[in-house]
């Protein structure tokens, strides 16, 4: 699991723009070779269609919307019953959407996406 979480992060860093972009048919949004990457390496789609779902809810509010999926703390979880949480906000710290996973397998404790123009990246590939 560590040796995957490593693997995944280093793979991440070679990210910069993207040369393609990936349909989500039904929601009419897209996502990065980043994105694609990471759905293979981490085995998380969800990610993907959760994220694209409510962030395109969002965009109403704000152009640019910034998501951030946390792991909780042992402590927060048993108090809050979820083991993960993501955090959608406008970029500057207005929380427009907040999202609890009782569960999850993602392998990485903290990541941060971009949604912007129906797209969806990594922050690098701004």
């Amino acid at each position: 699991m560590k040796a995957q979480v490593t693997e995944i992060k280093e793979g991440l860093q070679h990210f910069h723009g993207t040369e393609l972009f990936y349909q989500i048919p039904l929601l009419r949004t897209r996502f990065t070779d980043g994105l694609k990457y990471l759905a293979n390496a981490a085995d998380c789609f969800w990610l993907i269609t959760d994220t694209s779902v409510i962030a395109k809810s969002l965009m109403d509010r704000s152009e640019f919307i910034n998501i951030d999926f946390k792991r909780l703390s042992e402590e927060k979880q048993n108090l809050t019953g979820y083991e993960a949480e993501i955090i959608y906000t406008d970029g500057n710290d207005t929380i427009l959407e907040k999202q609890g996973y009782h569960v999850t397998d993602f392998p990485l404790d903290e990541l941060r996406l971009f949604f912007v123009n129906d797209t969806l990246m990594l922050p690098s590939e701004y």
